[in-house]
């Protein structure tokens, strides 16, 4: 584990319990790196943390139950993290929820209220609660995981896209953050976004054998290119979206 790609380094990740976020948990472990997960649901995120624990082993994986919905929570999770390990080199926002409608006539508001929370409550949190730790870092990283609709939204899919373009927005300020305080050197912490059409895992292929899925990335592809943001050079990436599926 010490020579890993991320050895030394210390990374939050957001929404670990679900499928992207085991996967991350691992990946990250594996390259080295000492990873805290946080989820709101106590036993899905301790499956989680003990199935990275178990499969990197050597690596040090916490988990803490955290409501991301509270902003000094967030902030006292933060400041845990670099008070506890030292130092905080990233944080992966997982967050995710979708809600949709057959036709824009259609649209629920109350889709929009929940999502306004998950996708852009929940980043308005992370960031400002992270933001100052990730600049300390020498390569601190702020990774958003958002959706080609926000680029390209569908009629059903109005307040998805418009949560996740708001997430986006938000996103880009916090690198427009970075890059002011890296001066006339450029910035040594970043913000991106990488960009997918949908996830895709093992229990979803077996649900669904006959299924294509079509342009989806699998949760394993995402982790690797999660990973793969503290290879590039933190004014390659800052406030740029990667794109891991086919730019609309």
């Amino acid at each position: 584990m010490g020579n890993g790609s991320l050895s030394g380094a210390v990374i939050a990740v957001a929404g670990a319990g679900g499928p992207a976020g085991r996967a991350t948990l691992l990946r990250l472990a594996e390259a080295g790196a000492t990873v805290v997960g946080a989820d709101n649901d106590p036993q899905r995120l301790s499956e989680a943390v003990d199935a990275a624990r178990y499969a990197a082993g050597g690596s040090t994986v916490t988990g803490d139950t955290v409501d991301l919905l509270n902003l000094q929570s967030t902030r006292d999770w933060a400041a845990h993290i670099e008070k506890d390990f030292g130092r905080v080199d990233g944080l992966v926002h997982l967050v995710g929820g979708w809600r949709g409608s057959e036709t824009f006539t259609k649209t629920s508001l109350d889709d929009w209220d929940l999502l306004e929370l998950l996708l852009v409550k929940t980043v308005q949190h992370t960031s400002l609660a992270f933001h100052e730790a990730l600049q300390r870092s020498d390569r601190g990283r702020y990774v958003l995981i958002s959706a080609a609709g926000a680029t390209k939204p569908t009629a059903g899919n109005a307040a998805y896209s418009a949560a996740k373009a708001a997430a986006e927005a938000w996103t880009l300020a916090m690198a427009d953050y970075f890059r002011k305080a890296g001066g006339p050197e450029g910035p040594t912490s970043a913000a991106t976004i990488l960009v997918v059409k949908a996830l895709v895992h093992d229990a979803m292929r077996a649900e669904r054998p006959n299924a294509k899925f079509a342009g989806f990335t699998d949760v394993k592809d995402l982790a690797e290119a999660i990973e793969g943001v503290w290879s590039k050079p933190a004014a390659e990436v800052n406030g740029n979206r990667l794109w891991l599926t086919e730019k609309p």
